[in-house]
């Protein structure tokens, strides 16, 4: 009885190896039909959507590491990726190709990059832009040093995910910048205080003097050539010399106009006009806007006139003034 249950169990176990040996061999053969047809890859999705496959998931991962996580602008101050691309191992047609490079680029614009850079102020408004605070810190107090003032300079950090908004220098070229615009700030003041001491007319700064030269006749005198007393100012001067007006505004008249001669009327505005009498010759046209200082015309002897002179009168809503109220004081 046990040599025969021996020997069925030697004719099953054989049988039952001469079947495995068969599948595994089966087995085989399928694995074989399925890898020369197709290839395992990873698919990879973002935000559960399929972008693409890849050969090598530690490969990708690393690639991402090193070319985007670790950037070397030295602006930046954080880097993130909003979604983790998901991964699964799939079988794909051995014709399909990866897209290694186009998943890459897909990730790196699902990454969110903060960069941190210093403006510098002056004046509480924003100057330049530098790397670091030590470069700030140093930039100031070098300027501060340099112009001995007591300067309002003051540093902001600032953060960014907009990487257009960062316009670092270089520390010297900052420096120059900062210096210009200090220069320019000091000359704007200057121009004020200047202004402020200018003479006004019914709010109108008289900005320029019209012609350098030596007052001939002054307002309200009588003379034998006048019918009336004298309603203006007259400055000798060289034939030629070239007139200014004394302020911004725009031409109402410039024509010949008898015992004036030739004549430029300018209206400032306010009620305020100033005329220039006797030029020799006139460089601007009625409705023609004009700024404090432009060429107007050039001193002449046309008109009622005994010598090259400018006849100036200034009018508040019509009624001439005394010049020197104002001007050549």
């Amino acid at each position: 009885m046990i040599f025969i249950l021996i020997k069925k169990t030697k004719y099953y176990t054989k049988e039952a190896l001469k079947y495995f040996t068969i599948t595994t061999i089966a087995f085989g053969f399928i694995i074989a039909i399925i890898l020369i047809k197709y290839k395992p890859v990873y698919e990879v999705k973002i935000s559960g959507e399929e972008v693409g496959y890849i050969q090598n998931k530690d490969a990708l991962e690393e690639t991402v590491k090193e070319s985007i996580l670790t950037a070397s602008n030295k602006n930046i101050d954080s880097i993130s990726i909003n979604q983790n691309p998901e991964y699964e191992l799939k079988l794909i047609n051995r014709t399909q190709e990866t897209n290694e490079e186009e998943i890459i680029n897909k990730i790196e614009k699902n990454v969110e990059i903060t960069y941190k850079y210093y403006e510098i102020a002056l004046n509480n408004e924003t100057v330049e832009q530098v790397n670091t605070v030590e470069e700030a810190e140093n930039l100031i107090n070098t300027i501060k040093e340099e112009k001995k003032e007591d300067l309002n300079l003051s540093i902001i950090e600032k953060y960014t995910e907009n990487e257009e908004e960062v316009q670092v220098k270089d520390v010297e070229l900052a420096k120059t910048e900062i210096e210009d615009k200090i220069t320019k700030i000091e000359e704007e003041q200057k121009r004020k205080e200047e202004e402020e001491k200018m003479p006004s007319v019914n709010g109108i700064k008289l900005a320029v003097v019209p012609v350098k030269g030596t007052i001939s006749s002054r307002y309200g005198v009588s003379s034998s050539i006048r019918r009336s007393t004298h309603t203006g100012l007259d400055i000798a001067a060289p034939s030629g010399t070239p007139i200014k007006v004394v302020n911004s505004g725009t031409v109402t008249f410039a024509s010949y106009n008898g015992s004036y001669g030739n004549l430029v009327k300018v209206d400032h505005g306010n009620g305020v006009e100033t005329w220039y009498a006797h030029t020799s010759k006139m460089y601007v046209s009625v409705g023609q806007k004009v700024s404090a200082g432009d060429v107007i015309a050039a001193v002449g002897s046309t008109g009622n006139s005994t010598g090259a002179h400018l006849h100036l009168e200034i009018r508040i809503n019509g009624q001439h003034v005394n010049p020197q109220n104002y001007l050549y004081k």
